[in-house]
């Protein structure tokens, strides 16, 4: 039997989640090698000397939503207390798997105490996910209504969720600019193709801004149902939020609005501007526009000057899971708007053929 619509959203978002907590644990990926310890001598190895309370928050709180999602996608039928050991389970295993890979990272320790962390934050998630995910993700659960008022429907508009949210996680990249994304140049390892000037960089930070604004807003538009631009407004002031958020936790002293650079403050402007209009053009223009921008702000991205007056936290930094969160999150912004764009691609194709019709109650499937 197929699975039910309510349940297939959450289990595309934890299938994601583990994806990206995978990378994130074992980045960068590079120096394979058999340190000749016992592959599991970690499990039982003593309190460690020095305990740095904010990595052990963040092994709770990284594995806290993969417990939640995994407990909302399991079969409803199932007890509160069978859905909450099965999620615990499926999490500690998820972390045993990848603390034991760590052995052979020379970069990374296995850690029992990650372990511990990891587990006990896939506890709380899944406690919270059977009791409250129904109310979320249930046929008539608040996410599930408001998904079949806003998104369309079948596989494409899940997949247009997973991308959103993905968009958000790459927001909160605290040295990337507003809405900037496809940045290959770190991933690659390829060095800034231009000096910084401010007038330079001032044009660059502007032209990004809005073309990554009008992009965005016209990728949620082309995903929702109706003319309603209330899912457009929300994505932006979520994508916003995300970065003043990452601002304020990573800069030093705290600065949420670092963000809003004079070239950010000019994009935001033209591109609101641009946007409005745009969104009441019919659907198929709105793709080409969407994927243009998008190609525009990806150049742009990759072109832009090194800012040199970020106030990064450097020491912040040197805690081993801020490390895993921004190599998670350069990942995902680097990747995301080639992904995007495919998305979009296949989308359009599929309105293109039935130009002659309304779209069917569920949607395009990818």
């Amino acid at each position: 039997m197929p699975p039910s619509p309510a349940a297939t959203l959450p289990r595309a978002l934890a299938l994601a989640y583990a994806l990206l907590v995978a990378y994130a644990c074992l980045h960068p990926l590079t120096g394979w090698r058999d340190s000749g310890l016992p592959p599991f001598d970690w499990l039982w190895a003593p309190w460690p000397k020095y305990f740095i309370l904010e990595d052990f928050l963040f092994n709770i709180l990284g594995y806290l939503p993969l417990g939640f999602l995994v407990a909302a996608a399991l079969p409803g039928s199932w007890g509160f207390g069978r859905r909450v050991l099965v999620a615990t389970l499926i999490g500690a295993l998820l972390s045993l798997g990848l603390e034991s890979a760590q052995n052979f990272l020379p970069t990374r320790i296995a850690s029992n105490l990650d372990l511990g962390g990891n587990a006990a934050g896939a506890l709380v998630g899944a406690l919270l996910g059977a009791r409250w995910s129904g109310a979320l993700f249930g046929p008539l659960g608040q996410l599930q209504r408001w998904r079949a008022r806003y998104v369309i429907g079948g596989g494409s508009g899940e997949a247009g969720l997973v991308l959103l949210a993905l968009w958000l996680l790459g927001q909160f990249s605290a040295t990337d600019l507003l809405f900037s994304s496809g940045d290959l140049r770190s991933l690659l390892d390829v060095p800034t193709p231009l000096p910084f000037r401010a007038d330079r960089f001032i044009a660059f930070d502007t032209a990004l801004t809005a073309s990554a604004l009008l992009a965005v807003g016209l990728f949620t538009r082309c995903m929702t149902r109706g003319a309603n631009p209330l899912p457009v407004l929300l994505t932006l002031a979520l994508g916003i939020g995300a970065k003043t958020l990452a601002t304020w936790a990573f800069f030093t002293p705290a600065a949420p609005l670092a963000w809003l650079t004079p070239g950010a403050e000019r994009g935001l402007a033209i591109g609101a501007a641009l946007l409005l209009p745009c969104l009441l053009l019919p659907r198929l223009a709105q793709h080409a526009i969407a994927g243009t921008s998008l190609l525009l702000a990806t150049a742009l991205a990759n072109l832009i000057p090194e800012n040199p007056y970020l106030p990064y936290d450097r020491q912040l930094a040197a805690f081993s899971n801020v490390l895993n969160f921004h190599g998670l999150t350069g990942l995902v912004d680097g990747l995301w708007p080639y992904v995007a764009l495919a998305y979009l691609s296949a989308l359009g194709l599929w309105r293109g053929e039935h130009l002659g019709g309304p779209p069917s109650r569920r949607g395009p499937r990818l």
